[in-house]
């Protein structure tokens, strides 16, 4: 580890502080939690990501590294609970990738850009993973990439970033690039014998998020957030593999911007939509954990594991992959992009993302047709 750079203690967390003109953002070395991150914009200062409400709490040591760092951004890999094992695999939630301890190799800046690159030596299966944070210049955007060599075998794995909405219901509109298939959690995300409820129709496919069937028999609106106090559903959509990129957006008009996300379809196929609205009333969560979305781009059969996605299950034979093949003489480069850019009155949900007309911008059009440009460099898209 760089001798000169040291961690600041932020809610809770010893943490890597990197900052640009467009962006200041903490990297936690328990789990490699990206969080908190504040965007600076031309009229304000945004700070969308959530940081779990326990942060600064004492925390029982049985609870898991991910539940006690819980903010922002994190890489999962496998991505899921992980209960059941694969082969002789028994892997943390979401993996050694969100609960480890990451390792910093370097803080480096150059005339337009800083990238913060940490390392994590894996067990469970052996091998390693590399941190790639990147902020360039008065971007209000992150450049994310992870790359995995020396493993073997199928993986599930993906981003898992988590944003807080507003209180007031409806505030925040959720759209996404066209998907081709979409369906809700297969079982209840939680059951009242075990202090959650869920509210959405186990195993419901539908076509629009504003139309998704609850256990009522009623339809509701998922493209809208907070609503559902007291529950915790999750759903997955599957990205159009033709999209170069595909894209997730949340547009908040009262405060007058859209956070974004873009990626590879190629590589991570899926999006899960998870809705943590106080549903969960068993420790940490206790009711606590309200008006927060996590929008996580992901290759896995929804948030079961490694094992239940390298396995035959219904989104596989339908086509859809649920694992990525690693190679350990081939390693995998996954990268992602996340930002946030200004809107006007009479934005609303996103209906378009794609490259804009100068090079080096992205051009996001709202349903009501207004135009935004921001800065976003789509080439890191681009591996090798």
């Amino acid at each position: 580890m760089p001798k000169s750079v040291g961690t600041e203690r932020v809610l809770g967390q010893a943490s890597w502080r990197l900052s640009s003109p467009g962006v200041e953002a903490f990297v936690t070395r328990l789990g490699g939690h990206l969080g908190p991150v504040v965007f600076r914009l031309d009229d304000c200062d945004v700070n969308p990501y959530a940081v779990c409400p326990w942060a600064e709490e004492p925390m029982d040591m049985v609870i898991p590294p991910i539940l006690r760092v819980l903010r922002g951004d994190f890489f999962c890999m496998p991505f899921g609970a992980n209960e059941a094992a694969f082969r002789q695999e028994q892997h943390p939630p979401h993996g050694e990738a969100a609960n480890g301890n990451w390792q910093l190799e370097s803080l480096h800046s150059e005339s337009d850009s800083v990238t913060l690159h940490a390392s994590l030596a894996t067990c469970v299966r052996t091998g390693r993973v590399d941190k790639y944070i990147r902020l360039r210049g008065d971007h209000t955007a992150i450049y994310c990439r992870h790359v995995i060599a020396g493993m073997d075998g199928p993986m599930s794995l993906g981003h898992h970033a988590m944003l807080k909405f507003p209180e007031a219901p409806g505030s925040g509109l959720i759209s996404t690039s066209p998907f081709v298939w979409a369906q809700t959690a297969p079982l209840p995300v939680e059951l009242p014998e075990n202090q959650g409820y869920s509210l959405l129709k186990p195993d419901a496919a539908f076509t629009s998020l504003e139309e998704v069937p609850t256990i009522t028999g009623e339809l509701s609106d998922l493209s809208r957030y907070p609503a559902r106090r007291g529950y915790e559903d999750l759903v997955m959509v599957v990205a159009d593999p033709a999209l170069d990129p595909a894209w997730t957006a949340v547009t908040f008009p009262a405060q007058r911007f859209v956070w974004f996300a873009l990626k590879d379809p190629s590589v991570l196929r899926q999006t899960v939509f998870w809705f943590s609205n106080g549903g969960r009333y068993y420790p940490p969560w206790d009711g606590r954990h309200t008006d927060v979305m996590g929008l996580e781009e992901v290759t896995s059969y929804f948030h079961y594991g490694l094992a239940e996605s390298a396995h035959s299950n219904p989104l596989d034979r339908a086509g859809h992959r649920t694992c990525l093949q690693l190679n350990a003489d081939s390693p995998l480069d996954v990268r992602y992009i996340m930002g946030v850019v200004s809107i006007p009155d009479g934005f609303d949900r996103v209906e378009s993302i794609e490259a804009g007309a100068e090079a080096g911008t992205v051009r996001i059009r709202s349903a009501s047709g207004i135009d935004v440009h921001t800065a976003v460099d789509l080439s890191f898209m681009c591996s090798g």
